[in-house]
């Protein structure tokens, strides 16, 4: 008998190749996707932030741009951007004399009697005073809670100790917990959990929020490097 010689078919082959450009092309495809979404994170925040400081601008200089120019015939360029700093300044000024702070307790009092009005302005000026004043302590420590269920991770902020009433109640040491949603860290769950069962990081509440507002794709430089949990 003489040696058979077997050829390699070119179907199998021909599939593979095609297995590979489909695994090339869903690899690019998510490069690209990630790409596009950690470029979207950046540019979205600057976009948001220049119109509303550019209506802002706007709004100020249309109002007092036509009275300057009745009264003393010229035109001021930049004067939406001068008066609404100073406009910011002068009611920062106001709000931190006694006087002022009154005034603005009650206009809270007033916007806290409108129901929409009131969730929105309450959860916005809790945020922003957690993460812009930070010696307010508003979220004291970034935590690990296990939420929805064991084994499963959520990141939270601790508020405080429980009341004592609820203390009252449990034998363990509770600590009130805010578990927030992404992306909006505005709306979540407020847990109390054994202190023992909460792992601290090292993260600040700054960070912490950035890590739920992108759902996770913008991770802090310190979340990557950190040494070991803080203590509470």
């Amino acid at each position: 008998m003489g040696e058979r010689t077997f050829f390699p078919s070119p179907i199998p082959s021909r599939f593979h190749r095609l297995r590979c450009y489909r695994s090339m092309f869903s690899g690019l495809r998510h490069k690209i996707r990630n790409i596009f979404l950690a470029g979207l994170l950046v540019i979205l925040p600057i976009s948001i932030t220049f119109f509303l400081l550019q209506f802002l601008f706007t709004s100020v200089d249309n109002i007092f741009a036509p009275l300057i120019f009745k009264l003393f015939k010229i035109r001021i360029p930049g004067l939406g951007l001068t008066l609404t700093l100073l406009l910011i300044f002068l009611t920062g000024l106001f709000t931190t004399n006694i006087i002022g702070k009154k005034l603005v307790a009650v206009g809270e009092t007033l916007l806290g009697k409108i129901p929409l009005v009131r969730k929105i302005y309450i959860a916005a000026k809790q945020v922003i005073e957690a993460i812009a004043l930070p010696e307010k302590k508003a979220f004291s420590q970034v935590v690990l809670i296990e939420f929805p269920r064991k084994g499963v991770y959520s990141l939270g902020f601790v508020t405080g100790s429980s009341a004592q009433e609820i203390q009252a109640v449990t034998e363990a040491s509770l600590m009130n917990v805010f578990v927030p949603t992404t992306p909006n860290p505005t709306s979540g769950f407020l847990m109390m959990v054994p202190k023992e069962d909460l792992t601290p990081l090292s993260l600040s509440v700054e960070d912490g929020v950035k890590l739920i507002v992108s759902g996770g794709i913008i991770s802090p430089p310190n979340l990557l490097k950190a040494k070991g949990p803080k203590s509470l």
